[in-house]
C-alpha cells in the first residue's frame, strides 16, 4: 500500500480573500480570549510579514474590522488599532469558513507531528548535527522569551522548525515539511504570549535533547510540540 503524504489542499478557506482571511483570523482570535479588549495590535507591517499578506491588505481588514466593531483606530503619538473595549461578535462571517475546516487542520496537525518526530529523531542520532545549527535554535529560543508579542514570535517559530528539520538531512522530508507547515499557517490566529512563551520552553527542551544525541527524547518532544494544536489551535477551543 503506498501512502500519499502530500498535504491535502485547502478547504473553505481557499474561497476567502487575502483581506477576508485577515478579518476572520483577528475576529476569532478576540472570539476566543487570544487578543483582549482594549489590546494593541502589532503594526501593520508586523502582522503583514506574520500573516504572509501585504500591507496593504492588513490595513484593509483593520479598516473594515474598524467598521464591524472589532477594533478601534486611535491617532496619534500614542495610537493605532485596539481591539475594542467591547468588541462585537457576529459581525466576520469569514470565521465559518475557518471551523468548516477544523477535520482538515486536525490532519495536518497529525501530518506535521508525525514528520517531525522522525525528523528530530534523525537528526538526534546524526553525529554530524552539527553545532552552529544548535547554536542558532539557542538563539531562536532566547528571542522567542523576549518578542513582545506573536508576530515577532511567529517568525522566530518559523526559523526555528526550519533549522530542526534541516538538521536531519533529508531533503525530500525538509520539502514536505515546509509544504505542510506552510499550508497549516494558514490556519493559525494570533495567540497570548503568555502561552506562546510557555509553549517556547518545549522547543528549549528540544534543543537539550538534541544537543544530548538523545534520539528517542527528541522524536517525543517535537511530536508532543506539534500534537498539542490539536488542543491549543481554534479547532480544540471552545466558543468564548
Amino acid at each position: 500500500m503506498t501512502m500519499d503524504l502530500a498535504s491535502p489542499a485547502l478547504g473553505a478557506i481557499r474561497r476567502t480573500t487575502a483581506v477576508d482571511t485577515v478579518r476572520a483570523r483577528i475576529s476569532l482570535a478576540v472570539e476566543l480570549g487570544m487578543l483582549a479588549p482594549g489590546q494593541r495590535l502589532p503594526s501593520t507591517d508586523d502582522t503583514a510579514r506574520a500573516f504572509e499578506v501585504s500591507e496593504m491588505t492588513v490595513r484593509r481588514a483593520y479598516r473594515a474590522l474598524s467598521d464591524e466593531g472589532v477594533v478601534v483606530r486611535r491617532k496619534g503619538h500614542a495610537g493605532g488599532t485596539f481591539i475594542a473595549d467591547a468588541p462585537a461578535v457576529g459581525t466576520v462571517g469569514e470565521i465559518d469558513a475557518y471551523r468548516a475546516d477544523a477535520a482538515h487542520v486536525h490532519a495536518l496537525i497529525d501530518q506535521r507531528a508525525a514528520l517531525e518526530a522522525g525528523l528530530a529523531a534523525i537528526a538526534g542520532a546524526s553525529a554530524s548535527a552539527g553545532e552552529d545549527a544548535l547554536a542558532r535554535l539557542d538563539t531562536l529560543v532566547d528571542e522567542m522569551r523576549t518578542v513582545p508579542d506573536w508576530t515577532g514570535f511567529r517568525t522566530a517559530d518559523a526559523e526555528f522548525h526550519e533549522v530542526l528539520v534541516g538538521m536531519a538531512g533529508v531533503a525530500g522530508a525538509a520539502e514536505l515539511h515546509h509544504r505542510i507547515s506552510h499550508e497549516l499557517y494558514a490556519y493559525f490566529i494570533p495567540y497570548r504570549i503568555d502561552y506562546l512563551r510557555e509553549s517556547n520552553e518545549e522547543h528549549a527542551r528540544l534543543v537539550d535533547a538534541l544537543r544530548s544525541k538523545d534520539a528517542a527524547a527528541a522524536s517525543r518532544l517535537a511530536f508532543d510540540h506539534v500534537a498539542e494544536l490539536h488542543g491549543s489551535m481554534y479547532v480544540g477551543s471552545p466558543r468564548a
